[in-house]
């Protein structure tokens, strides 16, 4: 299980993919999907684009990674999660399958996703990538329309250390005569993007971001980016396909968290003091959301922290706010950076931190410590907001 182990759990290979599929009977092609890659911005993106497709009427999938809390949050259709029951009874009957073939956690995951989206008649999937692009379990699928949100350093032992080389892997996701949409900003990356696209005669659609968006009930101004990707997309389904409207378009953008379940993205869960989850865990994201941080009025600032082992740790703690008090823990998972090593990366910057055992005892901590008019944030890893929620 990549998420929990890191690298060692990484297969490189859509061979399995494809050999369970094939065994399933190939149950992704049963509906019309939209594929989504990128370093940031690609759950948020998937969720406002399956709010759309809601509100105009239609029965829409939605698969993304990692969950929160449950499994099952993985695999929705229009906000709910699959049955539990569901999960057992795939596992059940494939199981033999599965261990003559030796399937990974995430390529097990995504059959049993293609195949709920069959049995349950979905119009259309809205597919997130779990990891790069290329290589990734979902890239066995003929979308309609693929997308990638940006590029930036994350996964860097998988996906190489240069943007390049990782823009190479998501640029994966391209199928030939395909319409694409790339919400990156880097100039030299729209031209390799824009090469690829051409030598697969895949027609190529580059985000303004000067321009204005619609707006959307998902916090944060970092949200404006993903929200132009998402119209962009649903302006290039054609009627042949689904009829969305310029109604439809702003009503899924302001209903995305009600229509689809979405957590944990600038996740506001109190206001005195105002506390925020937000899953960022890379330099791009977390210099984004400390942006967002810093426009908010408060007294004191309390951030609870923690990470993964395989992230860029000091590169990230560069970014944070030198005066606010951190309260340290190790996400409870064998990837976790233990609370030592990241307090010591926070000493080095001379970062006012206490550790504590466990993230909710850290958690706890802040409130008690916080004052009325102060702001607590919760971040780092998807897996410290997930022993919050």
């Amino acid at each position: 299980m990549y998420q929990r182990a890191g690298k060692a759990a990484y297969k490189a290979d859509l061979q399995n993919t494809i050999d369970l599929d094939n065994h399933l009977s190939n149950p992704h092609k049963a509906y019309k999907t939209i594929h989504l890659a990128g370093t940031n911005g690609k759950g948020s993106t998937s969720h406002m684009i399956a709010s759309v497709l809601q509100e105009a009427g239609y029965k829409v999938g939605l698969y993304t990674s990692p969950h929160l809390k449950d499994f099952r949050e993985r695999i929705r259709i229009n906000g709910k999660m699959c049955t539990e029951q569901f999960v057992i009874e795939f596992i059940h009957k494939h199981q033999s399958f599965f261990k003559d073939h030796q399937l990974s956690f995430f390529e097990m995951t995504v059959g049993m996703a293609f195949q709920h989206f069959k049995e349950e008649n979905v119009d259309i999937a809205i597919i997130e990538t779990g990891l790069g692009g290329r290589l990734d379990s979902t890239n066995i699928i003929k979308p309609i329309i693929s997308a990638i949100t940006n590029i930036d350093k994350d996964h860097t032992a998988i996906l190489g250390n240069t943007y390049t080389k990782i823009a190479l892997e998501k640029a994966g996701i391209i199928k030939k005569s395909i319409p694409v949409v790339i919400g990156e900003k880097k100039s030299y990356l729209k031209k390799l993007f824009n090469k690829i696209a051409n030598d697969r005669q895949s027609s190529v659609h580059f985000i303004d971001h000067r321009t204005k968006s619609s707006p959307t009930d998902l916090k944060g101004h970092y949200q404006t980016s993903n929200a132009r990707l998402a119209s962009k997309i649903i302006e290039l389904i054609t009627p042949e396909h689904f009829i969305v409207s310029k109604e439809h378009l702003n009503k899924g953008l302001l209903h995305v968290a009600h229509n689809t379940g979405l957590r944990g993205r600038y996740d506001v869960i109190n206001q005195h003091p105002k506390t925020i989850l937000d899953t960022a865990h890379n330099v791009a994201g977390i210099n984004l959301l400390i942006n967002q941080i810093k426009k908010e009025p408060f007294r004191q600032l309390h951030i609870v922290l923690g990470m993964v082992s395989d992230k860029d740790a000091d590169n990230v703690i560069k970014l944070l706010p030198k005066n606010a008090i951190y309260y340290i823990s190790t996400p409870n998972i064998p990837r976790g950076m233990k609370k030592n090593i990241l307090s010591s990366h926070l000493n080095r910057y001379d970062l006012n931190n206490t550790i504590f055992n466990t993230v909710n005892q850290a958690f706890e901590a802040s409130k008690t410590a916080a004052n009325h008019e102060d702001l607590i944030l919760v971040t780092g890893s998807t897996f410290v907001i997930s022993e919050i929620i």
